[in-house]
């Protein structure tokens, strides 16, 4: 497909495409985090699927790219496989055309004939808007962003009708992070991991029900838990939960929602769904 002499191409994992990803994700959000090793870890190594995406070429130059990444979620008790809105990136050069919203379709198209049945998101204050207008997806609300001043001890029995399925091969594939620093515990039905951020003395914190998947448990770190997410089966006054001030925050997160077919429900119920620093990958 050709879009304004643009080859619209499926995204992949081969090594020159991944530096290529590289090369642009790197210059448009200035930073060195993007580098090959993790791409290949998030692109091609993940136990649920390689990655879904399109990218925009002009010639041998790329000029924008969109992935989403396999991911699998238990929804009503029944593991579906779905994709993670992940990385996007245009070149200034082809800014103003639209390919964003080329290429998330594109991927959709791919991701719906591979047999994915939803695309689940986390997206900040301005790229919101762009996916319930132009993607059609549903505005699941919002994160919590905050400090417990103590850890869960175990989870209620509150209707969860959204989580991530973290059988022990993809846990292990999470925590395999090549830019990662995790510690893990656990204790009393739960798994707990804490991941290194870039405030000192404080780590961002993730809860999962305990299935004997085998870790590495080396005990809560000695440091603030940073909580960033959404938890049914955990009532956040009871773990004395501080909000970071709106002030301190660099942008809302939102969570956001759109079904592709297959066994994933049209919209997902808000106060049911839980979600965790580990399913879309800000640490």
């Amino acid at each position: 497909m050709i879009t304004e002499a643009l080859a619209i191409r499926p995204a992949g994992a081969q090594p020159d495409q991944l530096s290529a990803y590289s090369a642009l994700l790197n210059a448009t959000f200035e930073t060195t985090k993007f580098n090959v090793p993790a791409l290949a870890w998030r692109y091609r190594d993940n136990p649920a699927g390689q990655v879904i995406g399109a990218d925009a070429w002009d010639g041998e130059r790329l000029a924008a790219h969109y992935v989403a990444c396999p991911l699998e979620a238990r929804i009503d008790g029944h593991v579906v496989r779905g994709l993670i809105s992940l990385n996007t990136a245009t070149h200034p050069d082809y800014q103003g055309r639209g390919l964003f919203t080329q290429l998330a379709e594109a991927a959709y198209g791919l991701g719906a004939e591979a047999g994915y049945s939803f695309v689940i998101g986390v997206a900040n204050a301005n790229s919101t808007p762009g996916f319930l207008r132009r993607l059609a997806f549903q505005d699941v609300g919002r994160l919590h962003a905050g400090v417990l001043a103590r850890l869960p001890a175990d989870f209620s029995r509150a209707d969860v009708q959204y989580q991530g399925a973290w059988r022990e091969e993809l846990l292990a594939w999470r925590l395999a992070n090549p830019d990662g620093q995790y510690v893990a515990a656990r204790g009393r039905g739960l798994i707990s991991v804490w991941a290194k951020t870039h405030l000192p003395l404080v780590r961002c914190g993730a809860f999962l029900p305990d299935q004997g998947q085998a870790i590495a448990a080396r005990g809560a770190p000695r440091a603030a838990t940073l909580f960033i997410g959404l938890e049914p089966r955990m009532e956040l006054s009871q773990q004395g939960f501080l909000p970071v001030p709106e002030r301190l925050r660099p942008s809302p997160l939102n969570v956001i929602w759109r079904k592709l077919g297959g066994d994933a429900p049209k919209a997902l119920r808000p106060d049911a769904v839980a979600i965790n620093f580990l399913d879309f990958d800000p640490y």
